[in-house]
């Protein structure tokens, strides 16, 4: 019993927090292409839905914990992007061209190839700019609404700090609580918590095409697919990505009529299910993905009251808790981007011609040369006469080394980048990088607060994650 119930309910974490902790950045990318309530919900529902049939349908398959997502990325971008030209059916048809992409790069290698060929460096910059404004949310909700924002974000350090897996649904639970308390004199009903299903009609435009179809699918293909193949060969796995682009791209394409913007390969929540923590024989973790896709759907139908929740808030508090979700992926977007990869290994330098390599031991001039001896076993083979630097031999019979210039060494003429180097070298050290990045979010959101400007609150507030995160080192033993 218990063989079976450990993956099953690694499933059900997988599903509850890939949910909990992202649905905030669904609602919000949507409503910010133009979606209207209604459109939202049914949006987050259908990729609810596409991702936990893409999830059931590949893990039964080949027998993989292949966990699906929504496009998270995606979805930000979204936001970033804002309303396109011709409006929601635009946005809409944005997206169906991204699913159709996405279905190409699995029936034509080359096209993958294409996008993976992308600079690791550049494409991670990228993301980082997407994720960057949603990310300074939690500042702003912090100045405009301090009641509300205040405890989520409490309650998000200190769970990061001890529970970082609960999070983002903590702070999640506490936006809610904190929307109950203070909202008053607004009725819900029992219709607004159904789920609901909006279909539109899409419409092309160039400006949709090449400012949100193609972003979203090279954000998707890169920030996504080729990560979440990579969580899987982590674990050892031979993930079949061509199979699992042309049924992602395939939900993506027909749910893009229903609001649904792209599902994928999950990248975050990928390791909750293929770990050893979904079950220590590797054979039987495709029962976590499966559970997941199916809690995920399950999870699809209470859209409405999601949205319902995200309506009641202030746009900014909802903003803020995607932020938080966000920071994660903003911390390694920026490692990537600005940590140098590391270099190929040099192939060995060529030996000095000033010491030629000559047979250990000359034949002596009575030896009988080949022609001489037709014998083979009376020949000397290649292995019978091995090399050895020409110091060893003797000096009568060593051959003389031609003389070599010594040329002086390239002076280089790079000029130093002190910037870049000093925030890789930031972002790229663990004990530092969460402070870093949210020194660097608040700093950027330009915030003021008490007359006093954003660098100073950005460098107070990454001091008190570096104190709050401080480990104690160990006492060494007397």
């Amino acid at each position: 019993m218990g063989d079976r119930l450990q993956p099953v309910l690694a499933g059900v974490v997988t599903a509850v927090v890939g949910f909990a902790s992202s649905f905030t950045v669904v609602l919000a990318g949507l409503r910010a292409v133009g979606a209207s309530e209604a459109q939202a919900a049914s949006g987050l529902l259908t990729v609810s839905v596409a991702a936990g049939i893409c999830a059931t349908w590949l893990g039964l398959r080949h027998r993989m914990p292949i966990a699906i997502a929504w496009s998270t990325p995606g979805a930000a971008l979204l936001v970033a992007t804002g309303p396109v030209p011709g409006g929601w059916p635009a946005a809409v048809g944005a997206f169906a061209l991204c699913g159709l992409l996405i279905v190409a790069a699995g029936l034509f290698p080359a096209l993958g190839r294409a996008v993976a060929a992308i600079p690791a460096p550049v494409a991670a910059a990228m993301l980082a700019g997407v994720l960057l404004p949603l990310c300074t949310a939690p500042v702003r909700a912090l100045v405009e609404v301090p009641a509300l924002a205040a405890p989520v974000i409490v309650t998000w350090l200190v769970l990061h700090r001890f529970a970082p897996r609960w999070a983002v649904p903590a702070a999640l639970v506490a936006a809610a609580l904190a929307i109950a308390l203070t909202t008053t004199g607004v009725g819900v009903t029992p219709g607004d918590l159904r789920p609901v299903v909006s279909p539109t009609v899409p419409t092309f435009t160039l400006p949709a095409v090449f400012g949100l179809a193609l972003p979203l699918f090279l954000v998707t293909m890169a920030a996504q697919n080729v990560p979440g193949t990579a969580v899987l060969r982590g674990f050892g796995y031979r993930p079949p990505l061509a199979p699992a682009l042309r049924a992602t791209g395939l939900a993506s394409a027909l749910g893009a009529a229903t609001g649904g913007h792209a599902v994928n390969l999950a990248a975050i929540t990928a390791a909750l299910a293929a770990g050893p923590d979904a079950h220590p024989d590797p054979d039987r973790r495709w029962i976590a993905s499966v559970t997941a896709g199916i809690g995920l759907a399950l999870l699809g139908l209470g859209a409405g009251a999601a949205t319902t929740l995200v309506l009641l808030s202030p746009p900014v508090l909802i903003e803020a808790v995607a932020g938080l979700a966000l920071l994660g992926a903003l911390a390694g977007a920026l490692t990537a981007a600005l940590t140098a990869p590391p270099a190929p290994p040099s192939p060995p330098a060529p030996r000095s011609p000033a010491t030629p390599l000559v047979p250990a031991t000359l034949p002596s001039p009575a030896t009988p040369s080949a022609s001489a001896t037709p014998s083979a076993s009376a020949t000397p083979s290649a292995s019978a006469v091995p090399l050895v630097p020409a110091t060893s031999v003797p000096a009568s019979t060593a051959l003389p080394a031609p003389a070599t210039p010594v040329l002086p060494a390239p002076v280089s003429t790079a000029l130093p980048e002190p910037a870049t180097a000093t925030a890789s070298a930031v972002v790229s050290d663990p004990r530092s990088r969460e402070a870093a990045v949210v020194t660097f979010v608040v700093t950027a959101s330009g915030v003021s607060l008490l007359g006093v400007g954003g660098a100073f609150w950005g460098l107070l507030a990454g001091w008190l994650m570096l104190l709050l995160f401080r480990r104690r080192r160990p006492v060494p033993a007397t």
